[in-house]
């Protein structure tokens, strides 16, 4: 399993604009095949700071989304207007929080 986790700046000004953008990717990453998990929230408005945070079955499924047409759209719109400190992490020994 693979997890992606981390953060997004961007201006201020700009998460309106960005919200409308990602809201139109999220529910068609959530049907995707392999996606666990995919959350893109508001962490700090003031900041322009985003959290992101996914869980993906394989490095597969996670190469597939990225290179999604509309995905693609997106980052070639955003990557000169954002900052992200997100990581990719391998997840070898999932159990619940309490076990």
């Amino acid at each position: 399993m693979i997890i992606v986790m981390g953060y997004i700046h961007l201006n201020p000004s700009d998460i309106d604009e960005f919200l409308i953008d990602i809201q139109k990717i999220i529910s068609n990453t959530k049907a995707e095949k392999g996606c666990f998990f995919y959350s893109v929230t508001v962490d700090d408005v003031t900041a322009g700071r985003m959290l992101v945070a996914e869980r993906w079955q394989d490095q597969e499924s996670l190469v597939e989304h990225l290179e999604r047409q509309e995905m693609e759209g997106f980052l070639n719109k955003w990557e000169t207007r954002i900052k992200s400190d997100i990581l990719k992490y391998d997840a070898l020994n999932a159990r619940s929080l309490m076990e």
